[in-house]
């Protein structure tokens, strides 16, 4: 459904944990604790959304690499086809010029 709308799996997962980011920051800050408690917690917090933002950017960096590279795959290989039927469609136009030159 996410993709009909124009958005990417990678970017609904990071809006989830941005969200959730927020959300728990939020909790923490209105919670009944002392405030080193609570900037422990939130330190925490801060690094545990780092390591997964960091990791989310990994892993859509090596699904990008691997569709770019099936990509170029797949254009190389339609290059190849395409480069063979237009020489193909040169070589028949040449032996059929030739062929009227002699008559």
């Amino acid at each position: 459904m996410s993709e009909e709308r124009g958005c990417a799996p990678a970017s609904v997962a990071l809006a989830f944990i941005v969200g959730g980011a927020l959300g728990a920051s939020l909790a923490l800050l209105f919670a009944p604790e002392g405030g080193r408690q609570t900037r422990t917690r939130l330190r925490d917090l801060a690094t545990d959304v780092k390591d997964r933002s960091t990791d989310l950017v990994d892993d859509v960096r090596d699904r990008v690499e691997d569709v770019f590279g099936v990509g170029k795959e797949v254009f190389e290989e339609k290059k190849a086809i395409l480069t063979a039927a237009y020489q193909a469609g040169k070589e028949a136009m040449e032996r059929e010029r030739d062929k009227l030159q002699e008559r």
